[in-house]
């Protein structure tokens, strides 16, 4: 593991995620730099366990709170930030919980493959396997040799337009479930490949197949939301930044918990639905100018921020600038229940780390303490107004001017929030989201009777 090293304060935090010689003028710079003694180091990192494991996860917020985590060590915090473990386990506590779930997603993973033998091959479909009506597909093409290539890609989709032959001579599938797992495999495929295509990272077919089996498990686990467009963005990181398939796997499951409803759409509304009315609500409030003009440019609705919930602005920073906005706004957010919330393994846990012993405790991320007022600039009853919406009303606030003055209709708006995509100063974009919070806490609070 790569230590805290004398040069490594002040350095970008891309340069631990190495870029292609050929894509490094086609990719959002990194605005932020790794800084000692603020950016949650490695030696703080390993200080902050007691003896046996425990972990205080207070420190740990705090100096992720001021300037993210070190990239070294981010695969480690992030199993923490998204509930995979309790801060208050041991060691060994963890690896028997880690080692359950290497089990569990072995046998999940067996599963798929006894259903589709392309599971666990290294290979990557880009081609339909099976018609809708359950029949299996001829000879589906299938990269042997998977590469993030611009021509592969554009190849795949070619070819899996004009090769559909029928396989008569197989059993037809009647299973629904199976049916539309199959259905969704090549898209994932597609999606693989085009997923951090500019990454030295992704050049190695083992990468990509990992990302393609995690996400056809995962489709098979989550039936009511199966594979979408997006899934593939907020995977990623967690197969650059842990080794192990499963651990990976968990991480992108516990992300999945918290923004699987992003996912659910119908012909009548889109799974984002309630960050959308959120961010108008809110806009209404701090900047009804602002909010006016938008309506009369028919958006209103503000479908036009769709893309920055449902990947997490993975569009509008670089590589490296997304982790970071990721854990801040994680440990800004962060319950100390998270582990309880929806733990296969708490029955096996919780005799060791009882629920109990955190019902008194408080709640260390900056974000939950208001969380009362927040929810009040719209109907619900889930929980505070996610960070991500004040973050989205930072890039507004940042455009208001130009779109006030240059947008006289959507594609105008379009064009001016198109220019944010590489551009976001990640931490700028925090600290803009923070003081717009507290900006309509005071306002919410003072219309109040």
């Amino acid at each position: 593991m790569i230590k805290w090293g004398i040069g490594s304060s002040g350095t970008p935090a891309d340069s631990y995620y190495e870029v292609r010689s050929d894509c490094t003028d086609d990719v959002p710079k990194s605005k932020f730099k790794i800084k000692a003694g603020k950016t949650l180091s490695v030696r703080k990192w390993q200080a902050a366990f007691s003896a046996d494991g425990c972990l205080d996860i207070a420190s740990v917020l705090s100096r992720i709170q001021k300037g993210g985590v070190h990239p070294t060590v981010r695969g480690e915090v992030w199993e923490f930030l998204l509930g995979c473990f309790d801060p208050r386990s041991t060691f060994d506590e963890r690896e028997e919980i880690r080692q359950i779930r290497r089990l569990q997603y072995a046998r999940w993973k067996e599963e798929c493959r006894e259903m589709d033998s392309h599971v666990g091959s290294g290979k990557v479909i880009t081609a339909p396997l099976i018609t809708e009506d359950g029949r299996p597909i001829k000879d589906p093409l299938v990269l042997l040799e998977a590469t993030s290539s611009q021509n592969t890609s554009d190849n795949a989709t070619t070819s899996s337009k004009n090769g559909n032959e029928v396989d008569d001579s197989a059993d037809r599938i009647t299973d629904k479930h199976i049916i539309d797992w199959k259905l969704t495999l090549h898209q994932i495929g597609l999606d693989v490949l085009r997923t951090d295509r500019t990454m030295v990272f992704y050049e190695n077919k083992e990468n990509l197949s990992k990302l393609w089996d995690i996400l056809a498990v995962y489709a098979w686990i989550d039936k009511d939301v199966g594979y979408c467009q997006g899934m593939s963005d907020l995977c990623s990181p967690m197969i650059v930044l842990l080794k192990d398939e499963a651990d990976a796997f968990w991480c992108f499951e516990k992300l999945m918990r918290r923004l699987r409803g992003n996912f659910k759409c119908t012909d009548q509304s889109v799974g984002v639905a309630n960050q959308l009315q959120y961010l108008a609500s809110i806009i209404q409030v701090l900047d009804p100018k602002l909010h006016d003009h938008l309506e009369t440019l028919g958006g209103g609705d503000y479908l036009f921020a769709f893309r920055m919930f449902m990947v997490l602005f993975r569009r509008e920073v670089s590589f490296g600038d997304s982790l970071y906005l990721w854990e801040m706004m994680w440990a800004l957010e962060y319950d100390p229940d998270i582990f309880f919330a929806a733990c296969e393994e708490a029955s096996a846990h919780k005799s060791k780390v009882s629920k109990s012993k955190l019902r008194g405790v408080r709640h260390f991320g900056k974000w939950d303490k208001d969380k009362e007022n927040t929810k009040n600039g719209a109907e619900d009853t889930e929980g505070p107004v996610p960070i991500s919406v004040f973050m989205v009303a930072s890039v507004l606030k940042e455009k208001r001017e130009k779109l006030l003055q240059e947008a006289r209709g959507l594609d105008d708006l379009i064009r001016i929030l198109n220019d944010v995509n590489g551009n976001l100063d990640a931490k700028k974009a925090c600290a803009g989201a923070l003081k717009l919070h507290k900006k309509y806490l005071k306002k919410v609070q003072a219309k109040k009777p």
